[in-house]
């Protein structure tokens, strides 16, 4: 009797007992083996779809996780299948009491099992736990009671509650029922401990502990996941503060997901309708495929480009489209993401710029002056358009030039830019001469000021440039001409003062050649009356070419006219060496025209060639022919001088062309020539001599008889 008072309860347990303990802890090992590989398979392929950052490490713990519990599963078979042999060998000894060995041995075995699963939950990383149903824990592991800072004794067999705040038994006993249908849960728990403020997250799976088909409590596995949810909150709120619109979208350009800001851009009212547009209703233009779309062999590289799409208002509206693929575990492209960078203010006002800029070099280009802007080391910095055609320059030639290292730049042009970099004039002027590229002579006139940049500092001095070489010219010609007709004034006075005592002369003379001479006087009486008739001739002379002119126009001798110009002109021919060839022509028509007018043509013709000679040689020769066709007559100018350089000759004739420097002529003279002939219906035309020298040929019409 005292034996089988002694006897453990476990003792009396019927012999097929622990059989059926072994086959429910199998069935466990592999109902938990099951689980593992749906919680495997949901966080890999469920979470790491929808989380945005890295999970990959929890898929290889889990497997760390099963392979270590399978061990133990092994373990403890072991530890039943010796508690089988020593029941079965108790029970070989029924009504025979069990010796200490014995019992020492069983004791050990179960000592070994429960230190096994001990060390085991031990060196999980994540929570363990097994708790009753009225919230008692009954057994924890190491990781646990690292995180409530309290020793393992202290914790088992006490209630939840009293190491957290939340969540609170309300919560738990809400939801008791459903785990008690299913006897399984998953999920994330928000964690507050009370020996810490922050708040932790749990990812939680819950399988109840059944005895004899009733629930008794629960086993707990929780992976925390509170630096993942931080990450996933901060992406949250990121992704819905961003200024640049973020999106995800398919393959095909149909969006997944937009942030507020995108939506926004668009001037949709919510997510939701952005999300329900069709991938191709966001292209402004007619395009087939989606503007957010990629083609299909896209390996999902970063692309950045410009695109434009439509407004829910329908609108245009230019943004920077920046995207990149995103791949599942088999390397498929599941999904494109992206930021959307509005920048159509910025094209906007890009476009302005140019428009404006495009405005400032076409006002630059068409202003009349040439605009210089040079710094404060001497150095052009810029250089408008209108330079080609008033020095012959590219505008880059000048840009980065000195001043000083110009050919032929003017000593006037660059004081009158110290003068106002240097500050002793605010605004000032100047005229100088300046070499064109052609080789022709140009009068300037420039006004500089000086050039303040946007912080008000001098930066250099702005010069406008304007070619008066014209106006110059014109006024030269004024002062000429007013010259010339006070000239004339006071030489039709003089001959009139001296044509008298010509006339005296020219009597007295006659009256002594009458009278009783010799022979030797009778001479000197010649060579008095004939040059005072020579003196005569000139005076009338210079008396028709200074009379103003009659109205209308009078048949003209041609071979007289020439004879007037040549006597006017007969003492500077002389006295520089030059032969006056003319050839009178017999039965030479006539002409119709201004007499004074024509005469100053041919005066200017005969004052070109002797400038012309005097420059080639000490003394030479002048020829005038006339000549004659059916309907034309003509007076040929020929001199052996330079001659006429074939680069020159088609702009002898332009108004204030001439290849003198300043001072030595307007270049207004043949100019003045072609526009009285035309107004004579005649002509005038110039070519060089085969034998060198210059050929000017007059032509005018002949008159018909009356």
């Amino acid at each position: 009797m005292a034996a089988e008072e002694n006897r453990s309860p476990r003792s009396q347990r019927p012999p097929g007992h622990l059989e059926q303990e072994e086959t429910r802890l199998w069935r466990l090992a592999l109902l938990f083996m099951v689980l593992l590989a749906v919680a495997l398979a949901v966080l890999v392929w469920e979470r790491l779809q929808s989380i945005p950052y890295h999970l990959g490490a929890i898929a290889p713990g889990l497997l760390i996780l099963s392979v270590l519990f399978a061990a133990y599963a092994y373990g403890r078979r072991r530890e039943v299948s010796e508690l089988q042999v020593l029941l079965k060998d108790l029970q070989d000894r029924v009504g025979v009491t069990p010796s200490e060995d014995q019992l020492d041995q069983l004791s050990q075995v179960i000592l070994r099992s429960q230190r096994s699963f001990k060390e085991l939950i031990d060196s999980f990383d994540d929570v363990a736990c097994a708790v009753s149903l009225d919230g008692t824990l009954r057994t924890v592991n190491r990781r646990l009671s690292d995180l409530l800072r309290v020793p393992y004794a202290e914790i088992v067999n006490h209630k939840f509650d009293e190491f957290c705040e939340t969540p609170v038994r309300g919560e738990i006993e809400a939801g008791l029922g459903r785990f008690l249908e299913r006897r399984r849960w998953s999920g994330v728990v928000p964690v507050k401990l009370k020996n810490s403020a922050r708040v932790l997250y749990f990812d939680c799976v819950l399988n109840a502990i059944v005895k004899a088909d009733e629930v008794v409590g629960a086993s707990i596995l929780a992976h925390d996941v509170t630096d993942e949810r931080e990450k996933e909150k901060r992406f949250t709120e990121l992704f819905e503060t961003l200024q640049e619109g973020v999106y995800f979208s398919t393959p095909e350009g149909k969006l997944l997901d937009v942030n507020p800001a995108l939506v926004a851009m668009l001037h949709y009212r919510n997510k939701e309708e952005l999300l329900a547009l069709e991938p191709n209703s966001l292209n402004f233009d007619s395009g087939q495929s989606p503007v957010l779309g990629r083609v299909a062999g896209d390996r999902g590289s970063v692309r950045t480009r410009e695109v434009t799409l439509r407004r829910l208002d329908g609108t245009a509206a230019v943004c920077l489209d920046t995207s990149r693929a995103v791949w599942d575990a088999n390397g498929a492209i599941i999904r494109y993401q992206g930021t959307l960078t509005d920048i159509t203010e910025q094209r906007t006002m890009e476009m302005r710029i140019r428009q404006q800029e495009q405005f400032r070099q076409k006002l630059l280009e068409s202003f009349p002056d040439l605009i210089l802007v040079v710094d404060l080391d001497e150095r052009y910095g810029f250089a408008s358009s209108r330079i080609r055609d008033l020095l012959g320059y590219r505008p880059e030639e000048l840009v980065g030039k000195k001043i000083e290292d110009m050919q032929d730049h003017s000593p006037e042009f660059l004081q009158l830019y110290r003068d106002v970099a240097s500050g002793r004039q605010l605004f000032a002027s100047s005229e100088y001469g300046a070499l064109h590229r052609d080789g022709s002579w140009r009068t300037m006139r420039a006004s500089a000021s000086q050039l303040f940049d946007t912080e008000n500092k001098l930066s250099g001095v702005i010069i406008s440039v304007r070619d008066i070489t014209v106006e110059k010219k014109f006024e030269q010609q004024i002062i000429q001409s007013e010259r010339l007709a006070a000239m004339g004034q006071m030489i039709g006075g003089f001959a009139h003062e001296l044509n008298n005592p010509l006339t005296a002369i020219l009597g007295m003379s006659d009256l002594l050649k009458e009278g009783e001479t010799n022979e030797a006087r009778n001479r000197q009486l010649s060579i008095l009356h004939q040059q005072a008739r020579r003196a005569t001739e000139i005076v009338q002379n210079l008396m028709y070419f200074s009379r103003p002119p009659a109205p209308g126009k009078s048949q003209v001798d041609l071979n007289e006219l020439v004879e007037r110009t040549l006597h006017l002109h007969a003492y500077s021919l002389r006295k520089n060496n030059i032969t006056a060839d003319f050839l009178r022509e017999q039965n030479s028509p006539q002409v119709t025209g201004d007499p004074h007018q024509l005469m100053q043509v041919f005066l200017n013709l005969v004052l070109n060639a002797e400038q012309a000679i005097r420059e080639a040689r000490d003394k030479g020769t002048l020829r005038i022919r006339l000549g004659k066709t059916d309907k034309n007559v003509s007076v040929i100018f020929q001199d052996d001088g330079p001659g006429i350089a074939p680069d020159i000759l088609p702009n002898i004739f332009d108004p204030f062309y001439t290849t003198k420097r300043p001072g030595r002529g307007t270049g207004l003279g043949l100019s003045i020539c072609k526009a009285v002939l035309k107004e004579h219906n005649g002509n005038i035309e110039a070519s060089s001599a085969p034998g060198g020298g210059a050929v000017f040929t007059v032509t005018l019409p002949i008159t018909p008889p009356a």
